[in-house]
């Protein structure tokens, strides 16, 4: 635990000290939302509940490409040498998996907070939505931190981060606008049980995968 906590540590470290980095995901989530409020503002009746669900996780997924992509990437190959001798592979990706999801929920809340102060809120159950969006948000961490360490062994990462982490994301994406969609409509929560605990063992597969396969990846 020790271990894990000074990884994260070190992960925030980096992260304040590079802040320009944490300022370009905020800039590119504000003016995405801005350029959406643009788009409907002559038009209002267009923007349905579904499209303003749409529109936020499409926004939500670009935010979490963009801020996770760099996880690995921005790590020398000096910096990997030297993590390899001191840490454990396992404490690195659970580093980062935490670090990357508490990341995107701090980016998911503001984003959300922004959008919808500037394109309304016709969410009936918010309390629903909330827990969409903390799912996605702990999945899309997960999942992409884990593919980022995969493509940062290839020379053309960012084209190997979209192909593979393509396939893993499009069920997620599609189970968690299912989700916010029931939170839209106000229906009884029970009827999203399933795509709750469907989002949750996700969640938990991926998390399991990289804990069990990453060592196999450090060593190479």
């Amino acid at each position: 635990m020790l271990e894990l906590k000074t990884l994260i540590w070190k992960e925030i470290a980096l992260e304040w000290r590079q802040r320009y980095a944490l300022s370009g995901m905020l800039l590119y989530v504000g003016s995405t939302i801005f350029i959406c409020y643009l788009s409907f503002k002559v038009n209002q009746s267009s923007l349905t509940p579904i499209v303003w669900n749409t529109l936020f996780w499409i926004i939500l997924l670009f935010t979490a490409v963009n801020a996770i992509a760099k996880s690995f990437a921005q790590e020398r190959f000096g910096r990997l040498l030297y993590y390899y001798t001191i840490a454990s592979p396992r404490a690195i990706i659970v580093s980062k998996i935490i670090y990357n999801s508490l990341l995107m929920l701090v980016l998911a809340g503001i984003g959300f907070g922004f959008y919808v102060f500037v394109m309304g809120n016709p969410v009936i159950d918010l309390g629903l939505y909330i827990i969409s969006i903390v799912l996605g948000s702990l999945g899309f961490a997960s999942v992409l931190t884990l593919v980022a360490g995969i493509a940062s062994k290839a020379d053309n990462s960012a084209t190997l981060m979209a192909v593979l982490s393509f396939p893993i994301i499009l069920p997620m994406l599609l189970m968690v606008m299912k989700l916010a969609k029931n939170a839209l409509d106000g229906l009884d929560r029970s009827v999203s049980l399933d795509e709750i605990s469907t989002l949750l063992a996700i969640d938990a597969i991926v998390i399991a995968l990289s804990y069990m396969l990453f060592p196999y990846l450090w060593r190479s």
